[in-house]
């Protein structure tokens, strides 16, 4: 037998909880002396306080572990329902982790927008990089007219690139601009 400090340790739980599991008879003790009012435990009692916490954990209250105890759930009984809590907790923490996620690039977007000066303009510091570039004339914005412009200067580029025994890092671009004439036709530039 065990005191009620005793089985308080051993099923580490408080000594305040254990009476109140007695007082409203969800777990009575083994025996209490009658002289002192001391409550005492057989160690049989912890798998019934093992049982309690857990549907406790499982987010029932004292009154439905009270319902289910009365109903004899058997130790696999109770580990499959464990499991499924721990399948939902897992699950819950998992959503909570994305949502955490997104806040914290929320939060680095602020903090960002926050740093950016009001004229909107950035400036960065980037290593330098070597740039080559093809110019053509179109007759205008269309892909029609594009088209039959850009796709020679792709090519000749490559060729002048592979011809220098030049590595390509980065993407390929393509701008176009108004010619300076104003006469409705465009630069194409392949850099």
């Amino acid at each position: 037998m065990f005191t009620i400090g005793e089985f308080s340790r051993l099923g580490t739980i408080s000594v305040r909880m254990l009476r109140h599991y007695d007082a409203i008879g969800l777990l009575r003790p083994a025996s209490v002396d009658a002289a002192t009012g001391y409550r005492f435990y057989r160690a049989s009692q912890l798998a019934e306080l093992n049982r309690i916490i857990a549907l406790k954990d499982l987010g029932f209250t004292l009154q439905q572990v009270q319902a289910i105890l009365a109903e004899q759930v058997s130790a696999a009984e109770l580990r499959g329902m464990l499991k499924l809590r721990r399948a939902e907790i897992f699950d819950r923490i998992e959503a909570e982790t994305t949502r955490l996620a997104r806040v914290e690039a929320r939060l680095l977007s602020i903090e960002d927008e926050a740093r950016v000066p009001v004229d909107g303009v950035v400036i960065k510091h980037l290593a330098p990089v070597r740039v080559g570039e093809l110019t053509g004339t179109a007759a205008g914005y269309e892909p029609e007219a594009i088209t039959p412009v850009i796709q020679p200067l792709y090519r000749e580029l490559w060729c002048l690139i592979s011809g220098a025994s030049i590595s390509v890092t980065g993407p390929a671009i393509a701008y176009y601009e108004d010619t300076p004439a104003g006469d409705g036709a465009i630069l194409v530039h392949r850099g």
